[in-house]
């Protein structure tokens, strides 16, 4: 006798074997399907930038790479351009010439001199407009002007205030306050400066453009430290003025450490571009009277001498000399820079 299948047998659960897994859900297909969109409409909102970073900059350092090796010169650049022979010979000349120990010190000295005095000028600035005033807007505004305003225009205005035929500055020595003679300031290589009766040789040009370099750019400092002095907690301040510190105190036992970051970033980024620097001193003394940075010689290479891989060759030992001087900053002062995201 055939049976039939049992009414119920399927609501059993001791008899109910397990089938195959159920197929994947629409959902999750849909999910892949989306994620895979999103990777793609990422990589094509930064193709534009990667193929600008390309062109702009990765080619251009390849290229300066491959010119510092091979004697290449204005005149046979059509005939030379790529015949890839490489040698050292750029490298043995720049660095074999008279001038560049003292374009290196002399590149040295403005970077160090002149990062820390914009750093400190900066500091000093934000700790002034710190407190509330009347006209604070104003002077925050106006500390801004040297450096948003063209280049070209304030170096001008510069060389006619320190000119010493017209300027307002050896008007004033010599009307004001005694001096025997005007000073070339831009011109003058070595000056010689009487203090408490001793005569101490200075380097006048130099101390010119370190001294314009921190005007410059102070406020590009005034503005990281003045940021995060606004962001710092009251309470210490407070309670400092409550036990009896004095202002001083308080400035270098509270403020200066919480702006250890702030300040070693700053170091970073001034430091980078003042040893690049090269439109300033160009534009105040052509590099002369002693204040010829790395810089501007390579700039002389290139268009004094024509010789295009003597030029590459030395922008190449630039770099290298910044990436060894920032690798030793950041092997003895890391923990000061890990500061800065505090920022």
């Amino acid at each position: 006798m055939r049976e039939g299948p049992v009414v119920g047998a399927e609501d059993r659960p001791g008899d109910a074997t397990p089938g195959p897994a159920p197929p994947a859900t629409g959902k999750r297909r849909q999910g892949r399907t989306l994620a895979q969109q999103e990777a793609r409409a990422g990589i094509a909102l930064l193709s534009p930038t990667l193929i600008v970073v390309l062109f702009m900059v990765v080619l251009p350092i390849l290229w300066t790479i491959v010119i510092a090796f091979q004697s290449l010169r204005l005149r046979n650049l059509r005939t030379r351009l790529f015949d890839f022979q490489f040698s050292l010979d750029n490298f043995q000349t720049v660095l074999g010439s008279s001038g560049f120990l003292s374009a290196l010190k002399v590149t040295l000295i403005y970077s160090i001199v002149g990062t820390a005095l914009s750093i400190g000028l900066g500091l000093i600035a934000a700790l002034v407009v710190r407190k509330p005033f009347k006209g604070r807007t104003f002077v925050r505004a106006s500390m801004l002007l040297p450096y948003v305003a063209p280049v070209v225009a304030v170096t001008f205005v510069w060389q006619i205030m320190l000119s010493p035929e017209l300027g307002v500055v050896n008007a004033i020595g010599t009307d004001v306050l005694g001096w025997s003679e005007a000073i070339p300031f831009l011109e003058q290589r070595n000056g010689t400066l009487n203090l408490f009766g001793l005569s101490l040789g200075v380097p006048t040009a130099l101390i010119v453009v370190i001294l314009y370099q921190a005007w410059r750019y102070f406020p590009f400092s005034f503005l990281f430290i003045l940021a995060r002095l606004q962001a710092l907690p009251g309470e210490l301040d407070e309670a400092a003025r409550v036990d009896g510190a004095t202002p001083l105190q308080r400035f270098w036992r509270i403020t200066l450490p919480q702006l250890q970051g702030v300040i070693a970033l700053l170091t970073v980024l001034r430091f980078i571009w003042t040893f690049n620097e090269f439109d300033d001193i160009y534009l105040l003394t052509q590099g002369g009277a002693g204040t010829e940075v790395v810089s501007v010689r390579v700039f002389n290479y290139l268009t004094g001498r024509g010789d295009i891989g003597a030029a590459a060759a030395l922008s190449l030992v630039l770099a290298l000399l910044l990436v060894v001087l920032l690798f030793l900053y950041f092997r003895f002062f890391v923990g000061r820079v890990e500061g800065a995201d505090s920022i």
